[in-house]
């Protein structure tokens, strides 16, 4: 007599948005600065909603959500640089970078 086969749970995978998504934010910090981090952002939410609606078939929240935090890590204190420099020069402060002093010495 044939035994019917187990069934086995589905096997679950992680979401390939949220490696995108941490890619991005480990990009946004080296590689490519404003571009990884807007990646990051955008895939790390869309991660999380996958993640949500799956079902428990799709892993990876912690993935995701490291991404969303190492790009609007990245976004804020890049829009506050931005800021500064702004404001800097706004107010006619300069800034100077020795690159060659005048006695010839580095």
């Amino acid at each position: 007599m044939n035994q019917p086969y187990p069934s086995y749970p589905p096997g679950s995978r992680t979401s390939t948005l949220a490696i995108i998504s941490l890619i991005g934010g480990i990009t946004g910090w080296s590689i490519l600065p404003f571009l990884g981090s807007i990646v990051a952002v955008i895939t790390g939410h869309m991660a999380q909603s996958e993640i949500k609606k799956s079902g428990g078939t799709l892993t990876g929240k912690g993935m995701a959500t490291a991404g969303l935090i190492l790009g609007y890590l990245a976004l804020v204190l890049g829009i506050c640089g931005l800021c500064f420099f702004i404001i800097m020069s706004v107010l006619g402060i300069t800034f100077s970078l020795p690159l060659v002093s005048n006695s010839g010495y580095y």
